[in-house]
């Protein structure tokens, strides 16, 4: 690019200025990862918006890495994003806001700029598919308390949570792989995120069991009543918290995050009836954000041209997703209906071949109904139980593990 264009870019974009930050910590932004190195203070050319900046502190021969930590900043035109390193706690905090603006203007005066990495405009695409939702009224229902979102900060969230096998060995994986949690950190005072509740079994007192099967098999219902409840009626809003939960699993390596994203997906996927009459558009965007969310897990070799050398710590791998996985199990069935419906949306039909294909391709997965009783949830799986609790009318959502 031209030095005109570049300067351009330069004074309208937003700036990421990153203070004393040590050698060979890493440096997250979107899709992009960087490696600190003597001169490093910053990205710069950032496009406005919604953006997620991670990174994990390293040791002094940038072999060992903590647990990385991240955060959502709805950034706009020609801002300036400060953050100072506090190496008592080993952590990006805010500065006083006298010296914010003092160094806010050193940044669009130039003063930094051949210390400030360029982010690479090439990758803004895939940035803009994964968070398409996630707007700053999305980042303000859910992010926690001070806006950190770190495994630090889950002892105990994803206690009790219902967790496959996979699951089991990927909590394991975190928790005891080189990003281990420090046991001398003081989880009582961290916060989880805001997340809606999504039950998981419905339980209607009195209800044959006949009936209680027909309810489980279709969460059409349930999908209302929380769209009305939770999300102020807006199926964007919920689009936004499932590609919200998405990042911080992925960039952030939560594990709350990702019990998230899987309860949303369960959800969805679990309606029979809302994909084809009442929530055509609603199904033909969440199989959309699926199908970019899992092509972007699945890429291999993902070392960023940018100098770092590595990538983004993506988990989403094929030893996690295993043929036995709940999402097999949720698409193969999903796919099936699809494939059946007398009546199907021509988008929906078209981006649910078109995951069918990626996840067939990527992971080898074959969607074959090998028998009469795929496709059935038994009441002893639980793997592929219902994802909903339901008391009563008014408390449908009781019973969720946070």
């Amino acid at each position: 690019m031209d030095q005109e264009t570049a300067l351009d870019l330069v004074k309208r974009g937003a700036t990421l200025l990153l203070l004393d930050v040590p050698q060979y910590t890493l440096i997250g932004i979107d899709t992009q990862i960087f490696t600190a190195g003597p001169a490093f203070k910053g990205i710069k050319m950032i496009p406005p918006g919604p953006h997620f900046l991670y990174y994990s502190s390293s040791s002094r021969d940038g072999k060992e890495f903590s647990p990385f930590i991240g955060f959502f900043v709805d950034a706009g035109p020609s801002e300036v994003i400060v953050r100072r390193w506090v190496h008592q706690e080993e952590r990006l905090v805010k500065i006083v806001e006298d010296e914010e603006e003092r160094f806010s203007q050193a940044v669009k005066s130039l003063e930094f700029d051949r210390h400030l990495g360029p982010y690479n405009l090439n990758q803004y695409g895939e940035w803009k598919r994964l968070s398409s939702y996630v707007t700053k009224h999305v980042i303000d229902r859910i992010e926690p308390i001070g806006g950190e979102i770190t495994i630090e900060s889950e002892a105990g969230i994803t206690k009790g949570i219902p967790k496959t096998a996979t699951e089991k060995a990927l909590d394991e994986q975190l928790r005891n792989s080189k990003c281990s949690v420090d046991a001398s950190v003081d989880k009582s005072k961290k916060r989880g995120c805001y997340y809606t509740s999504i039950p998981y079994v419905i339980k209607h007192r009195g209800m044959e069991r006949a009936e209680l099967t027909s309810l489980n098999l279709d969460k059409t219902e349930l999908l209302e009543r929380i769209l009305v409840k939770d999300y102020e009626g807006s199926e964007d809003l919920l689009l936004g918290e499932l590609q919200f939960s998405y990042i911080a699993f992925v960039m952030a390596q939560s594990l709350e995050a990702f019990f998230q994203w899987k309860s949303l997906v369960s959800l969805l996927l679990g309606c029979t009836e809302a994909p084809f009459r009442t929530r055509s558009q609603l199904f033909t965007k969440f199989i959309k954000v699926m199908y970019y969310q899992l092509k972007f897990g699945l890429q291999k070799d993902r070392a960023e041209n940018n100098g770092a050398g590595v990538g983004v710590p993506t988990l989403l791998d094929e030893s996690w997703f295993s043929a036995d996985s709940f999402l097999h199990r949720l698409c193969k069935d999903f796919f099936l209906l699809v494939q059946e419906a007398p009546v199907v949306d021509g988008d929906l039909l078209t981006w649910t071949r078109k995951l069918k294909e990626l996840l067939e391709t990527s992971l080898g997965w074959e969607f074959q109904q090998n028998s009469a009783t795929d496709g059935i949830y038994f009441e002893n799986d639980d793997e592929y139980a219902p994802v909903v609790v339901m008391l009563d009318d008014n408390s449908y959502n009781e019973g969720q593990a946070n």
